[in-house]
């Protein structure tokens, strides 16, 4: 990536549309822009031109605006070009670019522009990145939290506590025989200590954010002829499960997605949990007995009919819900357990309510801004070993240092400091044209 280049992409979907978006950035946008379509219009005004290629031949009559910078997305000059949906209209106009000296963007070069260009650090343009792919209401507000600064905010919050720590602890090596406060240098300790347990106390909700943003795994586990398949049918709603009265039809796990509570959820049926008949179905239990142990949440399934198998219960994790099945047959005495049947949808309605509450708990559907990538919880896990470290220092020298430590920590996780090396790792996430 070159920032010198004038780059352009479709920022609109792929297909055939009434209207295709061709945004164009970089110092030579506006010669590009006037190339194509004559003088440039009033800044952030659309403009109806005819566009024509070096031969003067026309390509299209569009819609053109022009963003001089530092005012447009990428803090750059910035131009768009409002087209006609069609192929070949847009294939013409990105073959005059290119002859006008622009380029093809690479995934997420806009927004790496932006952040280059001070318009938003790197917490923000991650939370565009999830903005784009949120698939439900609740991830699409935590990704807007993001994007608007909140987690930006949370951050710069810290680091400017730690700096004026950091400041206190270096008046006191510097004036150390003035006269300064009494208490200068315990006071920074104590209050490095409760700035501590502030974001360690986000650290540990951390993990909430990164489910809302990923989605959540629910294992349907139990015996054979359960009814996990017609459990996982009813659920999402369609036949995503082979269901039959042969024991042991599923081999391998069935996944199908839903959304609960606005959380995005992959529920996955499993082989049946017994001692098998052959190597293909030893497989499929292994893997089911794996996929419980990976699952945010365990449905554990019980044939209301049969007595409670001790594959089962062995494999129930804590929190599990248990099920009990085919109620409609007679129900077996099971407390805590919910009677269901899948066939008539009995208890389906109650059971769903659990599943929205468990899903609800487990994502952390509040409006504080989280942490939601691994990245984040790296960072603000240095940055507490650094303030144990602090803690622990026998001198003051040791302790600013270790608060400066800290702060880089922090810096990291904004993009303040040290960050080219995780920069194509964020930007590699966007589409084209982001």
């Amino acid at each position: 990536m070159n920032a010198a280049d004038t780059i352009f992409a479709r920022a609109t979907g792929a297909g055939r549309a009434a209207v295709a978006v061709l945004r164009a950035s970089g110092p030579g946008a506006g010669p590009v822009l006037a190339a194509l379509a004559g003088p440039l219009p009033a800044p952030r005004l659309a403009s109806l031109r005819r566009l024509r290629d070096a031969n003067g031949a026309t390509l299209d009559h569009a819609l053109v605006l022009w963003f001089p910078g530092p005012a447009s997305y990428t803090g750059e000059d910035s131009a768009e070009l409002h087209l006609h949906g069609g192929p070949a209209v847009i294939a013409a106009v990105a073959e005059a670019l290119v002859a006008a000296g622009a380029r093809p963007a690479e995934p997420g070069e806009f927004t790496r522009r932006a952040f280059l260009n001070g318009r938003m650090d790197l917490t923000e343009a991650e939370g565009i990145a999830d903005l784009i792919e949120a698939e439900t209401e609740a991830q699409r507000r935590q990704a807007l939290r993001q994007a608007g600064g909140a987690l930006s905010q949370l951050v710069a919050g810290w680091s400017g506590r730690l700096a004026r720590l950091l400041a206190r602890q270096e008046a006191f090596i510097e004036f150390e025989d003035e006269d300064l406060p009494a208490g200068l240098d315990d006071a920074v300790a104590t209050q490095a200590a409760a700035l501590r347990a502030e974001m360690a106390a986000h650290l540990a909700e951390a993990p909430r954010g990164e489910r809302l943003r990923e989605g959540l795994l629910v294992a349907i586990i139990g015996a054979p002829n359960a009814g996990k398949s017609s459990l996982l049918n009813a659920l999402v709603g369609r036949e995503a499960a082979i269901v039959s009265a042969r024991a042991g039809t599923t081999r391998d796990v069935v996944e199908a997605r839903l959304t609960l509570a606005g959380v995005p959820v992959t529920l996955a049926d499993t082989a049946g949990l017994r001692d098998a008949v052959d190597e293909i179905e030893a497989e499929g239990v292994r893997r089911a007995r794996r996929r419980a142990e990976q699952a945010d949440l365990v449905l554990a399934v019980f044939a209301a009919d049969q007595p409670a198998d001790a594959a089962t219960l062995a494999a129930m994790p804590p929190g599990a819900v248990m099920v009990v099945n085919k109620a409609d047959l007679g129900l077996a005495d099971r407390p805590g357990a919910l009677a269901i049947s899948a066939l008539t949808g009995q208890g389906l309605e109650a059971l769903r309510a659990r599943l929205e509450a468990a899903a609800a708990s487990l994502a952390g559907l509040g409006e504080q801004a989280t942490l939601t990538r691994p990245r984040h919880v790296a960072a603000v896990q240095d940055a507490l070993g650094w303030l144990d470290a602090l803690a622990a220092a026998p001198v003051p020298e040791l302790r600013a240092e270790a608060l400066r430590a800290a702060l880089r920590a922090l810096g990291r996780l904004t993009g303040q400091v040290g960050v080219e090396a995780i920069l194509d790792l964020v930007f590699s996430e966007f589409c084209i044209g982001k």
